[in-house]
């Protein structure tokens, strides 16, 4: 089929996107599903740091590329020996694609699955087809995904059957912020009710990482950032303090509020700086649960001797700790339930003809999660 779709040629091109346009609205060619493929109407796909990063290089990818990664959708063709998912499916679309039956699989960590890993470093489905073409040749798929188009061909396992009754244009966040985010929380750092915490950095997956200690029970709460609109909002949906990253008696505030530290730091920034604001957060005992992904060439330097004597650690939590099949629906559950208010995230809903501005948006701090609606 012929369809339109955002196309990125050249990865490095400087801001404003507005002015470089970075990202060029094509009409391409996709074709069906091969076998364990399943054919996507995309209905709305979020802009995320990660493509944001991928645009300015921080990320390289082959191109030119299809680029996209959070997305919700409806099932409208499968292809041979697809079993999960029939037509007319609601799914939210996931970056990992896992294999099922891998070590990390059995024991429900699929986001460390690394089946896909080669794939999507070719620009590949996990099959090794491409199923993207633009004038002579063939185009890459963005993360197996590539849901910046009206339609995409993804591998079922990329896929997650949902609920109806939930909006897709909400849905879509719970493919990549939402996990991320509420992810940290619940399985990374298994916070239990009464425990304290701290958000650093108030974009998509930690306003989200906030919700998750919200709904945990944690308290206090505390919302960090350099952006003051950030923090108001972030009060608003339920943390109990704010404090500007930018304050030199930022960590002094923190441990006042909390009696010497908290029990847990989200970093959510992607930045060193953003660690090392999380790592003076923190009480005795207390832990930096990491889910920003900084510049691969960049490390932090910390002093070995006080994490051995006051007990403290930093960990890692790519996309959450989740298993997508899992979490996605419990989640979902709890946003209808009125737990995880994701909806009040979005920043408003964007035309094919928008997405370079809306990645200007992005850059500047000026939205939280902005969502491309292909088919307006």
């Amino acid at each position: 089929m012929k369809m339109k779709a955002a196309v990125l040629f050249e990865q490095g091109l400087p801001a404003p996107y507005a002015i470089s346009q970075p990202i060029q609205i094509e009409e391409v060619e996709l074709d069906g599903p091969g076998e364990g493929e399943v054919l996507i109407e995309v209905v709305a796909a979020g802009l995320c740091h990660s493509d944001l990063s991928t645009i300015e290089n921080l990320r390289p990818r082959k191109v030119p590329t299809v680029i996209g990664h959070e997305a919700a959708g409806i099932v409208r063709e499968v292809g041979a020996g697809v079993r999960r998912l029939k037509v007319g499916d609601h799914v939210v679309a996931t970056f990992v694609a896992s294999c099922g039956c891998c070590r990390y699989c059995i024991d429900h960590r699929a986001n460390l699955c690394t089946a896909s890993w080669t794939s999507r470093a070719e620009g590949t489905l996990q099959s090794g087809a491409r199923r993207l073409k633009f004038g002579k040749g063939d185009l890459h798929h963005y993360t197996g995904l590539s849901t910046f188009a009206e339609y995409a061909v993804v591998s079922e396992s990329s896929l997650v059957s949902i609920r109806k009754d939930v909006p897709l244009e909400v849905a879509a966040l719970f493919g990549c912020a939402v996990v991320t985010g509420v992810g940290a929380v619940f399985n990374t750092a298994a916070l239990r009710p009464g425990q304290s915490a701290a958000v650093v950095g108030l974009g998509g997956v930690g306003l989200n990482a906030l919700l998750g200690a919200v709904a945990a029970g944690a308290y206090p709460v505390i919302a960090i950032d350099m952006n003051p609109e950030k923090l108001e909002l972030a009060k608003s949906l339920g943390a109990s303090h704010a404090v500007l990253a930018s304050d030199p008696n930022m960590a002094e505030q923190v441990k006042d509020l909390t009696n010497g530290g908290v029990d847990f730091a989200f970093e959510a920034a992607g930045s060193i700086p953003a660690v090392h604001t999380a790592y003076q957060c923190l009480a005795r005992g207390g832990t930096v649960i990491s889910s920003g992904l900084p510049d691969p060439t960049k490390t932090y330097a910390y002093n070995h001797a006080p994490l051995v004597s006051d007990e403290k650690s930093i960990r890692g939590s790519y996309m959450g700790g989740c298993d997508p099949r899992r979490d996605v629906p419990r989640y979902l559950n709890l946003y209808l339930a009125g737990k995880l208010p994701v909806d009040r995230l979005r920043s408003g809903d964007l035309t094919f003809e928008q997405i370079n501005q809306g990645f200007d948006a992005l850059a500047l701090g000026k939205v939280v999660r902005q969502t491309l609606r292909p088919h307006q």
